[in-house]
């Protein structure tokens, strides 16, 4: 079985994506990263240091952030990986990061524009393979997170007097 490794979107789902009449909400994009050892800029037209795979990812998120921060977007969360409980033997990932963007336009905007296809060769030389899912963050209603609340303290208690 040939495991398929992807960076980049293909021309037609990247087209799709962007065309795609979505909700102006808010979406959180979630990223899984797996670095190479050494990075390869070959065909980046950037012209860096070599460097690993995580160095080079770096470089990346230090230029994005600005164009980031632009949009609206923020990162919200970033960690590195230190196991796989459910994931096929051949799936590894090396770090995930949780990225807010105020909607799915300003996401198309930012990796759209002319600042951000000068750096995304950073992370072009980066990465093995990736995944990027688009979510859309959701709320749980104001009882059901009481209700929540509450059974948690009560056995919180209840476990407090047993001992």
């Amino acid at each position: 079985m040939e495991i398929e490794r992807t960076v980049h979107p293909d021309r037609p789902t990247a087209d799709s994506f962007a065309r795609e009449q979505v909700s102006p909400k808010p979406i959180v994009m979630v990223n899984l990263l797996r670095f190479r050892e050494r990075a390869d800029y070959s065909g980046t037209g950037i012209d860096a240091a070599p460097a690993s795979g995580k160095e080079a990812y770096e470089r990346y998120g230090q230029a994005v952030v600005k164009l980031l921060w632009r949009e609206g977007g923020q990162l919200l969360w970033a960690g590195n990986v230190r196991a796989s409980l459910v994931a096929p033997s051949y799936e590894r990932w090396d770090q995930v990061a949780l990225v807010y963007y105020p909607s799915r336009a300003a996401f198309v905007r930012m990796v759209s524009s002319e600042e951000y296809q000068k750096i995304v060769g950073h992370r072009t030389a980066a990465l093995e393979d990736s995944r990027l899912l688009e979510t859309r963050p959701t709320r749980l209603p104001k009882v059901v997170l009481a209700a929540t609340r509450l059974a948690v303290r009560a056995r919180e208690r209840l476990r407090t007097r047993g001992h």
